[in-house]
């Protein structure tokens, strides 16, 4: 590709599944300098782009890689959704979100290789871990949380009102017998980060005040297929890494009923449910992870999206009418 006019600042955000990292990248975009453009390239395991769609909330140019890994086949959907992203948006800055399901390895060795030498400047690369997971051998054990681990250069552990204070003695125990000290090392909460961490000052502790941003269109890159207007109710699903992932598209048109969206999101089978939703009171962004749940009001979106992360068989069809009758449209 070609080379820009100077290497664009580009950063990525590590996490294990659930562990805030939208909601980091979030916060990031609250407080980015006004009239610059940051751009999102984020990677989901589900097929239908919430956390793109939830970005594009704050402002983002957003492309998604979903459906798995980004560093599979080579690199190629990553380096085509990288390339693409890169031309429409002419970023000030780079945020790359993977999966929190994948390999943070061979994305780290696409991004500092020939191809992107001139065009990228890699920043620190930020994880997040939720302490309370370390008291869970399978999570110490998972060969993702390891590399994602290794690969940190700023290690953050997140959700730190929701953790005892053993927990977080613990956090610290489990960090001082790493090998090799990080940059930096931090505690915070609800997803809060530091925007001079991006830049590699992991001596900034202080609380940035959020700033004015501008309001940009969202970029949507996915390849073409049947339109909404075509068909108003899309289905689809992926599984691998041991995990299962259901998602909808729906039109705009079609309104839910909040409760029985909210009843439907407790489902105790679900390791995610996530949504940017139309309701009957007006658009939604649903979020439950672990049992909690967190709602909030958001600007109309073009589409309704659904999606939910199973680590077992789901029953795709029971599924598809629970959600169908919470949107008045039972067969």
């Amino acid at each position: 590709m070609s080379v820009t006019s100077r290497p664009i600042p580009t950063n990525l955000i590590l996490g294990f599944l659930g562990v805030g990292k939208t909601t980091a990248i979030l916060d990031l975009l609250r407080q980015k300098p006004e009239g610059e453009t940051w751009a999102v390239l984020v990677n989901e395991f589900g097929e239908v782009g919430i956390d793109g769609a939830i970005l594009e909330t704050e402002g983002a140019v957003v492309r998604e890689v979903p459906g798995g890994c980004m560093c599979c086949v080579a690199g190629l959907p990553m380096q085509i959704g990288l390339n693409q992203l890169i031309a429409r948006a002419r970023p000030d800055r780079l945020i790359i979100e993977p999966t929190g399901l994948g390999h943070p390895s061979q994305i780290l060795e696409t991004l500092t290789g020939e191809h992107y030498q001139e065009v990228l400047s890699l920043g620190p690369v930020i994880t997040l871990v939720d302490p309370r997971k370390l008291e869970d051998p399978r999570v110490l054990e998972n060969v993702q949380f390891r590399d994602q681990v290794e690969a940190a250069d700023i290690l953050v552990a997140n959700k730190t009102d929701l953790c005892s204070h053993q927990q977080l003695a613990a956090f610290d125990e489990w960090v001082a017998r790493f090998p090799v000290s990080k940059r930096g090392v931090f505690k915070t909460s609800h997803g809060h980060l530091i925007p001079e961490w991006l830049m590699g000052e992991a001596d900034a502790r202080g609380v940035s005040t959020p700033t004015a941003h501008q309001h940009l269109a969202p970029v949507d890159l996915r390849p073409p297929g049947p339109t909404l207007e075509e068909q108003p109710w899309q289905r689809m699903s992926n599984q691998g890494q041991g995990h299962v992932s259901l998602g909808w598209r729906v039109h705009a048109d079609v309104r839910f009923s909040e409760p029985e969206l909210l009843a439907l999101a407790m489902d105790e089978r679900f390791v995610r449910f996530k949504a940017v939703v139309h309701t009957r009171d007006g658009w939604r962004v649903l979020n439950q992870v672990e049992g909690t749940l967190t709602i909030r009001p958001c600007e109309p979106a073009g589409q309704s999206r659904v999606e939910l992360i199973s680590a077992g068989a789901l029953n795709e069809n029971e599924l598809n009418q629970a959600l169908k009758e919470a949107a008045g449209l039972a067969e």
